[in-house]
């Protein structure tokens, strides 16, 4: 079974990522049609975060990357 890829809320999608404490608060919502990113730093490494929330609510599973 896939992962799944769209979810009803902001904090569903983050922590289908593990990714929710990560969140920068500055940004407290997404806009419908907007693509959030941010960087941050976990386990001594840094990454790239970005996520989507469709015109209809819903949020695109996060991408999530190292760099």
């Amino acid at each position: 079974m896939g992962k799944q890829n769209w979810f009803e809320t902001l904090n569903e999608a983050l922590v289908a990522e593990d990714i929710l404490e990560y969140w920068d608060c500055l940004f407290s919502s997404i806009s419908y049609g907007e693509t959030r990113s941010w960087t941050f730093d976990r386990d001594g490494r840094a990454y790239y975060a970005s996520i989507y929330r469709e015109s209809d609510g819903r949020y695109e599973r996060p991408l999530v990357y190292t760099y």
